[in-house]
């Protein structure tokens, strides 16, 4: 069990502590409420630019990683469609350099104009490098479009163009950190060897004195009911042909959601799945299959990504997953398959606890999500879905005309 004592200081910062007596290594881990779902449709990319940015040096320390390198920390930071999360670890001894550091950039950002260029210049190439110059790198950019018309899940966190990023002014940015880099936008988690009060004065000294922003709409476009299925086929340089299908799911906080992830690992965990056992090991149809949640906390997406084996078309790939996805919309599985995925999924959430990082990191997310007392009963809304459930599930995410195909064809 995760046990843990919270507050939230006058100016909103939400303060989580979780005390480990077994390391003398302690992890600070801050949220920050905004991803790409944030942006708009004519300047996105800024939640993951500002990933960057917010290591370039802030009002009172020029280097961030300077100092808590000689503190003997470690660093880094991940951004997504819903928020961007910045998290380091450090001796025990030298909490304090972690609150001085983390309170003077979300204080003030040394904004300067070489600064935004050095980090605009990483993006870009980012962008070319991962997205726009390698085999399959824009199948996001391609798929996200083809199953949201609406929600700003359509564009990628990169960004839906290079040109958003190149063309962000001074101003731009400037902006996009006063809306959304407040105490109350952000979530603070500490786990480790700390006392709760120790923790909560250390807040109060390094925080407390940081102004609130603006109270931030969180209302998003909603995605209308999709009714027709969707394709697209592009050709690219790649060394072999493949097929990405994705479904719209229920949110990351909805009962629904745990069936749907219990159905992508019946389907694809592991080398006795479904998916492997007939279409890789039996039909050999493919060299590599997956499905999986994409875990948004808006309605995400249920995908399955397939690379092809040679000879095999994409219209015998797609038939050959419609008929796994027909079978467990339409059968029950059976209660040992169904007890296997709940027992590795078991496993999956015990090992996330066993360090201080990921103690840290999941205790900032479930407050997000709702409240950091949900990291204790997630094990049990996965063990309580029954077999009728996940059919029923299937059938209505699988439904006919609920399809986004996108066929990757190999150029001659």
């Amino acid at each position: 069990m995760v046990n843990f004592d919270k507050i939230t200081l006058d100016n909103g910062l939400k303060v989580i502590v979780h005390q480990d007596k077994s390391t003398p290594i302690v992890a600070m881990n801050i949220i920050y409420q905004v991803g790409s779902r944030d942006e708009t449709p004519d300047k996105t990319g800024f939640a993951h630019l500002f990933e960057h940015l917010m290591f370039g040096g802030s009002v009172n320390i020029p280097k961030y990683d300077e100092p808590l390198q000689n503190a003997g920390g470690e660093n880094n930071a991940f951004t997504n469609n819903d928020f961007t999360d910045y998290y380091l670890t450090l001796p025990k001894n030298n909490i304090e350099t972690a609150f001085w550091l983390e309170s003077d950039r979300m204080l003030s950002l040394a904004f300067s104009e070489k600064s935004l260029e050095v980090q605009r210049q990483v993006v870009i190439e980012e962008f070319k490098q991962n997205y726009l110059n390698q085999p399959y790198g824009d199948i996001y950019l391609l798929l996200k479009p083809l199953a949201y018309k609406q929600h700003p899940y359509r564009w990628n966190t990169i960004g839906k163009e290079v040109s958003h990023i190149e063309n962000a002014t001074m101003q731009d940015v400037k902006d996009f950190y006063k809306k959304f880099y407040n105490p109350n936008n952000a979530i603070l988690s500490i786990a480790g060897d700390v006392k709760p009060d120790d923790i909560y004065k250390l807040a109060e000294k390094w925080f407390a004195g940081i102004k609130n922003g603006s109270k931030i709409n969180k209302s998003y476009l909603q995605e209308p009911e999709q009714k027709e299925n969707r394709s697209l086929t592009v050709e690219r340089p790649i060394p072999q042909n493949a097929i990405y299908m994705a479904w719209h799911m229920d949110k990351r906080n909805s009962p629904g959601f745990y069936a749907t992830d219990l159905i992508s690992d019946v389907l694809s965990n592991g080398n006795s799945s479904r998916l492997f056992m007939q279409l890789i090991k039996e039909k050999q149809m493919f060299t590599d299959i997956n499905a999986f949640v994409s875990g948004d906390i808006d309605k995400g997406l249920f995908i399955i990504s397939g690379k092809l084996n040679n000879g095999i078309t994409a219209e015998e790939a797609e038939k050959a997953i419609d008929e796994q996805l027909k079978k467990i919309s339409t059968e029950l599985v059976s209660e040992q398959e169904l007890q296997k995925v709940k027992n590795k999924l078991e496993a999956n959430l015990v090992y996330s606890r066993l360090s201080v990082l990921n103690k840290a990191m999941n205790l900032g997310y479930y407050e997000m999500l709702e409240d950091c007392s949900l990291l204790e009963v997630e094990s049990e809304k996965y063990k309580s879905i029954s077999r009728e459930e996940i059919r029923r599930k299937a059938a209505e995410i699988f439904a006919p005309g609920k399809k986004n195909k996108l066929v990757y064809l190999a150029k001659n």
